[in-house]
């Protein structure tokens, strides 16, 4: 700044329409570290798989008959119902987990998934409530834009 004034338009600085504290503004960038929304969503992720893996266990216990009743319809149906819950926290675990190593197809897993989620609970209202809202913050949370960015600037 040799002889320049701070208003000489030659400077190169922070000019009227600047972003915060000077800073270019640019809000939908390529983020090199994990994005909020896909830390949350693997969370949420993991949380729903925890959850199939807690009810395929209950499931083989004295309570699996009244389990079995409850996703299938009859008694009796114990490995079928522990067999569905296993795939369940397949279903929710093995893309929170690539989720985080930023392959792109686990994203698209858990849009389908959530999309399933979210015509389940359209279907169990009011009783799908809880379960119609999370699957909607899971559908919303992988398709917001620092998401998208984060992976396709692979």
């Amino acid at each position: 700044m040799t002889g320049q004034r701070r208003d000489d338009p030659g400077e190169s600085g922070p000019g009227p329409y600047s972003g915060l504290f000077g800073a270019v503004p640019d809000t939908y960038s390529y983020q090199a570290t994990t994005p909020k929304q896909v830390k949350v969503a693997s969370v949420i992720s993991l949380g729903l798989g925890a959850m199939c893996l807690l009810l395929a266990a209950l499931t083989v216990t004295s309570a699996g008959d009244q389990i079995s009743e409850v996703l299938t319809g009859s008694r009796g149906n114990t490995p079928i119902a522990a067999a569905a819950t296993l795939v369940c926290a397949v279903i929710y675990m093995v893309p929170a987990i690539y989720l985080r190593k930023r392959r792109p197809w686990s994203r698209y897993v858990l849009i389908a998934v959530a999309a399933m989620g979210i015509a389940g609970g359209v279907m169990a209202l009011p009783a799908g409530l809880l379960g119609l809202a999370i699957h909607v913050t899971l559908l919303v949370l992988m398709l917001q834009q620092p998401t998208k960015l984060w992976f396709h600037h692979r």
